[in-house]
């Protein structure tokens, strides 16, 4: 998943050279960052990006303390020292010199008398994207030999990667003009301080394998060239899309280059479940997972004094602002002390062990190796973009009822993940799932929003959304189980549509006679003597299959009674003497009160 806090002047600077750039743990005061990178064993920071080469640096360079101090701090160019000290040569002043090296407006803009609301007005100068796989990952990762915790860690470098150069390409912005009212793409990339974790924050730590992406917020304008900053909005909103493409991008990496396979797991009953590798004992998720056994035991606390406060169970965004604060509530400090990662994985190898058994931890690879092996055997991953695109509209409107582009986008990337199980996927298949839902599936809820419109499968109903109405309307189930429900409703309508035209266009060679079929009764409040549409429902279905199975049976008969017919007449020789020669053509009588054949099979 990934979480985003923003970096402002002042303690956003402080956490992030105290903390994120070397580990989880406490970095001394007057330690050099390097020296504190080393006895932590954690890996010194790397630049990525496009937008690096503006600045005159290129991916995969090392992070230097002045370099992060310079950018991340203070929104100046990281080679600021060296282009003071030239201007100054030149005969600049010192204001001069240090104008020429900030990349766009200055911070202290926002604390001069003039600027308007100068009291409220923080700058933002980095984004801190957090970067963390699934919990049977860090497993894996902290439990299995160093073959495999180098191929993880290989595994989420590139989906960590490519989902910031989707970042790059559809979702970063740049501000200008006045108030950041006009919006465009950014001219060369993201700058971005990548800076990788091992170990939880907790007294106690379990293995977290994450990366802090630390963004900077300034950026070139395409038209002009010119410095400016990135609008955290866009990020904001595109969050939660880049959360499943990184999740989507980290499967397929794991399977393409270890051969596991992954399956649902539902950790809160009738919530979204999440994506595992297959084959992790579970329990060890519970041993791995301390920090989410604290929130879980201070949550009722919380819950009970909100329902005595106001009377009532909190709701969904109450529930939420609940889990979050008990998340503070229970939030312990850095530990003081550091440890290298081999260290930390004899603790964690040595703890997995003590408790659950030196079998259980050894035996990783090959159970995860075996349950792939029977989930390729049963499973066979296909994407159908029609089923798809029903299913993503039902569960986002379910879930929120108007929704925007981006709902529908990481809803899709939701489904391929558990369809594909850790199959790659054709590039742009998720947007082709998005278009289709919106061409097929939706209409305009407001200027920017949009609503389910269903009128494409029923196409009879006055009101399109009835059919999903009786399932929204069971408040007592969660809002995934409702909306699993109506996409399960819509995908058995989907199918039964496909049905019904495949029936209908069956060719047909022979003419079968059949019984009649009873014509529908009207809708109501259709009017009479309007031409019905042809019926599609599961209930023609069900009638075409009882009109074509009499119609076998029927045709069955008269063949066996033809069959017996010519027998009779070989074993009667004197009735074969009085028939005719076949040359010879005799009108044939029809039975009384029954009309001549006047083709196909009678």
């Amino acid at each position: 998943m990934i979480s985003m806090s923003p970096g402002r002047p002042g303690a956003g600077v402080r956490y992030l050279f105290r903390g994120v750039m070397v580990g989880d743990g406490h970095r001394p005061a007057g330690t050099a960052l390097r020296a504190a990178q080393d006895e932590a064993g954690v890996p010194p920071g790397v630049w990525k990006g496009r937008g690096l080469a503006a600045l005159g640096l290129t991916a995969g360079d090392v992070v230097s303390e002045r370099q992060a101090e310079l950018l991340l701090g203070e929104g100046r160019h990281p080679d600021a020292d060296r282009i003071e000290r030239r201007l100054l040569a030149q005969g600049k002043s010192p204001a001069q010199a240090r104008r020429a090296t900030v990349l766009g407006r200055p911070i202290e803009h926002n604390r001069s008398p003039k600027t308007d609301k100068a009291k409220e007005r923080t700058p933002w100068l980095a984004f801190d994207l957090t970067f963390r796989p699934p919990p049977t990952a860090h497993l894996a990762w902290a439990l299995m030999d160093d073959e495999h915790r180098q191929v993880l860690e290989l595994c989420d470098d590139a989906a960590r990667d490519k989902t910031l150069a989707w970042m790059e390409e559809s979702v970063a912005e740049i501000r200008s003009k006045a108030g950041g009212k006009q919006r465009a793409r950014v001219k060369d990339g993201l700058i971005v301080a990548i800076f990788r974790h091992y170990e939880s924050r907790a007294v106690d730590s379990r293995p977290l394998l994450h990366a802090h992406a630390v963004v900077s917020v300034r950026a070139r304008r395409p038209h002009d060239g010119k410095w400016g900053n990135l609008s955290a909005d866009s990020l904001m909103t595109h969050i939660v899309a880049a959360d499943t493409l990184y999740t989507l991008y980290f499967m397929e990496e794991v399977s393409a280059r270890l051969g596991w396979a992954w399956e649902p797991r539902e950790v809160t009953p009738g919530r979204r479940p999440v994506m595992e590798i297959a084959g992790i004992d579970q329990r060890l998720i519970g041993w791995q997972s301390t920090r989410r056994q604290q929130i879980e035991d201070a949550l009722p606390v919380l819950t009970a004094e909100y329902e005595e406060r106001q009377g009532h169970a909190p709701g969904e965004r109450a529930a939420y602002a609940l889990a979050c604060q008990a998340a503070d509530q229970t939030r312990s400090p850095k530990r003081k002390e550091l440890r290298s990662l081999s260290q930390l994985r004899a603790a964690w190898r040595d703890s997995a062990s003590r408790a659950y058994g030196a079998d259980v931890v050894a035996g990783l690879a090959e159970r995860a190796r075996a349950a792939a092996a029977a989930i390729w055997a049963r499973v066979h991953p296909v994407v159908d973009v029609a089923l798809a695109a029903v299913n993503v509209a039902a569960v986002v409107y379910v879930m929120r009822g108007a929704f925007k582009h981006h709902h529908l986008l990481a809803e899709a990337r939701r489904h391929l993940a558990y369809v594909l199980r850790g199959r790659p996927h054709r590039s742009g298949l998720d947007e082709e799932i998005v278009q289709t839902a919106i061409d097929g599936y939706t209409r305009p809820a407001s200027r920017r929003m949009l609503t389910a419109d269903l009128r494409a499968l029923y196409p009879h109903d006055t009101e399109d959304q009835a059919v999903l109405r009786a399932l929204t309307r069971k408040r007592s189930a969660a809002p995934y189980e409702r909306a699993r429900l109506a996409a399960g409703a819509l995908t058995a309508r989907v199918h039964a549509l496909r049905r019904a035209d495949r029936l209908n266009s069956r060719l047909r060679p022979h003419t079968v006679p059949t019984t009649p079929s009873p014509r529908p009764s009207l809708r109501t409040g259709q009017r009479a003597g309007r031409e019905l549409e042809p019926m599609t429902d599961v209930a023609a279905v069900e009638l075409t299959s009882r009109t074509l199975e009499a119609a076998v049976a029927e045709m069955a008969a008269l063949l066996q009674a033809g069959v017996r017919e010519r027998a009779a007449d070989r074993r009667s020789p004197l009735k074969s003497a009085a028939a005719p020669p076949p040359s010879v053509h005799q009108p044939v009588q029809p039975a009384p009160g029954r009309t001549p054949p006047t083709g196909g099979v009678a």
